[in-house]
């Protein structure tokens, strides 16, 4: 996603673009210790980007915060199915990458073995630490973002306002982290709970205007909280470099067909929002306090509990609640022709479980976690 020169604002002629970032694992494919070997690996990466066709189309992968983990991304695309191709892609040439530095690649959103991580060298990242001293040293996780094309500054801000309700969904059926340190947490995303700990991030509140969300942001700027605007960490904002908005509830997904499904029903979301927008339809003034709530929720049990229905704020089952969602966007799945591809990922999702229960399903009768690293590595790059 950082081609910005093919981001331009939506002009309403079929279906939005949209793209995915997503952040990697680099282990010790043996003894699923991560390894801090990003800088050689995105070296590795770039080289082969340069010699041959294998990642044509695709965004560079990059280092993250910490030097055990790998950012990757598809370009702008309008289709599904190129979507879902360059996210294949995508994960194949890190892995091939990866294992010419004597690693490999796992979307594992929390680390399941106990490590220290270290630091990136940058800047950036200094200041970061710096800033927010023992918080950063434990904020080892893996996320997905998902930007879809908006129309106007004043769309975007409508459709954050609107896409509020349907975030902790999003979060529950992407859920991927049981396990940190060591240890079974008895969430399925543990990595949000440790995400909540950064004073910025979180849902945000209810906008109105442009206006009201700039002053929202020169405020937390002002604060000098922030070390930068890049550090608005709401579940959902505006992009900074592109005229997107970004949804980044996530985990990052065992299975690249999770994060396809996390990704349409994102751009469904965002195009419903819109509709509803120009239609003078007002957003749900759900305080943000039931929103974490409902995080939380998402956050604790994924789909294998209740979550907090957006129609009335109850408990229902996850089962209800991901179909409430597809009934909610079905028009903009159909028109981007999403609508069966949804339904069976849904499907697919409540019959199979989560990033979470594959992972607890690998670590059965294995005390050494080790199981669940193999079977991470094994899943992350498709056939």
């Amino acid at each position: 996603m950082r081609n910005q020169q093919r981001w331009i604002y939506h002009r309403g002629e079929g279906p939005r673009t949209f793209g995915v970032e997503e952040e990697l694992l680099l282990v010790d494919p043996e003894t699923g210790l991560p390894q801090p070997v990003a800088g050689t690996v995105t070296e590795i990466a770039a080289w082969h980007a340069d010699a041959g066709p294998r990642t044509e189309g695709l965004e560079p992968a990059k280092p993250e915060l910490y030097a055990e983990q790998l950012e990757i991304g598809t370009a702008p695309c309008t289709t599904t199915p190129q979507l879902a191709d360059q996210l294949r892609r995508a994960r194949l040439a890190a892995a091939a990458a990866a294992k010419e530095a004597g690693v490999a690649v796992a979307a594992l959103a929390t680390p399941p073995v106990d490590f220290g991580p270290l630091l990136t060298p940058d800047d950036r990242y200094r200041r970061i630490h710096d800033r927010y001293a023992h918080l950063v040293d434990e904020e080892y996780a893996c996320a997905c973002h998902v930007h879809v094309h908006l129309g106007s500054p004043e769309e975007g801000v409508a459709v954050l306002d609107r896409i509020r309700p349907w975030l902790a969904p999003l979060l529950a059926l992407s859920a991927n982290s049981p396990y940190f340190q060591g240890v079974d947490t008895g969430y399925a995303s543990w990595r949000h709970q440790l995400w909540q700990r950064w004073p910025m991030s979180g849902p945000s509140e209810l906008y109105g205007d442009v206006e009201a969300y700039e002053r929202t942001t020169r405020e937390m700027l002002a604060s000098d909280v922030l070390v930068d605007d890049h550090m608005v960490y709401f579940d959902a904002r505006l992009s900074r470099r592109y005229p997107t908005v970004e949804i980044r509830v996530g985990d990052v997904c065992l299975d690249v067909e999770d994060t396809v499904l996390l990704a349409v029903l994102s751009r469904a979301l965002v195009e419903t929002a819109a509709r509803d927008w120009r239609r003078g339809r007002l957003p749900d003034p759900v305080s943000t306090v039931v929103l974490r709530l409902a995080a939380w929720r998402a956050s604790r049990y994924g789909l294998g509990g209740e979550l907090l229905d957006p129609r009335s704020w109850r408990p229902a089952p996850a089962g209800e609640v991901l179909h409430t969602l597809l009934d909610h966007v079905r028009p903009a799945l159909e028109d981007a022709g999403d609508r069966e591809r949804a339904e069976a990922g849904v499907a697919r999702l409540l019959a199979r479980g989560t990033g979470a229960d594959l992972q607890r399903a690998a670590h059965a009768g294995d005390p050494s976690l080790a199981s669940v690293i193999v079977e991470a590595v094994r899943r992350t790059t498709p056939a």
